[in-house]
């Protein structure tokens, strides 16, 4: 989640020119003290300015949702996989031992054996580090596909409702605060699930 808010949090170099707005611009009449749930119900479209939670967002984005249980399962194959591996080693290591112990096998067979366990063990680590780059990129991969969705979508979303900048906030984002009445998270993502389950259909 943190890498998503990264790349989204980027564009929050305005932040500053945005809260310098809010914070001027003439106020609408007193908010009554609802709570952050009730407020978002009630999206302010006189400001040119609005928000998503992208934490929020994300957590409950149906495509992110699948996606991100597509990658653990390869997360899972690949762990289980390379347990086989290592423990296939690990029978061989105590054959090796036990036959090396008991003088079952000549000098020059034991060192042969043992250049030969050496080498299974480097290629098993390579395995590993191998594994572990392509499911990194493939999360990283992921984390843009699913960025880019939200990035499109909020081109279409805002041919409606024209904001001149919609932001990300996160928990330990950039925007320290945000009056709750410019935020168009839920809006956002009733849209972005209602597309994704039409891709789905």
């Amino acid at each position: 989640m943190k890498k998503l808010s990264l790349w989204l949090n980027v564009v929050l170099i305005v932040a500053v020119a945005g809260i310098y707005f809010l914070h001027f611009s003439e106020s609408k009449t007193t908010k009554s003290e609802a709570s952050e749930e009730d407020a978002v119900q009630e999206i302010d479209r006189d400001y040119a300015i609005a928000y998503v939670n992208i934490d929020t967002l994300v957590r409950n984005y149906d495509f992110f949702i699948d996606k991100s249980n597509e990658l653990t399962e390869k997360i899972n194959e690949s762990d289980a996989e390379l347990q086989i591996q290592a423990r296939n080693f690990e029978k061989e290591v105590r054959d090796f031992q036990d036959k090396a112990t008991k003088g079952l096998i000549t000098r020059a067979k034991a060192q042969m054996l043992q250049q030969e366990l050496a080498q299974k063990e480097q290629q098993l680590y390579a395995m590993r580090n191998n594994l572990d780059k392509q499911l990194s990129e493939e999360e990283q991969v992921m984390y843009r596909q699913v960025l880019n969705e939200v990035m499109n979508y909020l081109e279409e979303y805002n041919k409606e409702y024209n904001y001149k900048y919609i932001f990300s906030n996160s928990f330990d984002g950039q925007l320290l605060y945000t009056d709750k009445s410019l935020n168009i998270t839920n809006d956002v993502l009733q849209g972005l699930n209602e597309k994704y389950g039409k891709t789905k259909e």
